[in-house]
């Protein structure tokens, strides 16, 4: 059984910063790609990025520039650093793992979720 936990959410102000974590359990941490999703009230969870077992990323259009994807094999750990943060920022966070469907900007295409993490921004 995979357990995600997440962290490191809160509240901060527009332009301000925060860094996400991601702690999994389970020692094949390092086989699976990992991602990152967002869900705001009434809205759909979105993807946010993605970082494959090699480290290649890829971010939506809307944190592009703004947000980093990393990883830490060793540690079972993956990161999001968010930076330019704006009030549209503002959801639960969720780190997830990859399946096997190969759909990684679909939350379809991801096995096991962790609880999720507040962000608010204000304005």
């Amino acid at each position: 059984q995979v357990q995600l936990v997440e962290s490191g959410g809160g509240l901060v102000q527009a332009g301000g910063s925060l860094r996400l974590s991601c702690t999994a359990s389970g020692r094949t941490f390092s086989w699976y790609d990992m991602g990152w999703f967002r869900q705001a009230p009434g809205k759909e969870r979105e993807f946010v990025a993605r970082i494959s077992r090699s480290s290649s990323t890829y971010y939506s259009d809307s944190v592009k520039g703004r947000f980093t994807i990393s990883r830490d094999n060793a540690k079972r750990l993956v990161y999001l650093q968010m930076n330019s943060l704006k009030p549209e920022d503002t959801a639960v966070y969720y780190c997830a793992r990859e399946g096997q469907s190969g759909t990684y900007y679909s939350p379809s295409g991801y096995d096991y979720w962790g609880q999720g993490t507040q962000v608010t921004v204000s304005s």
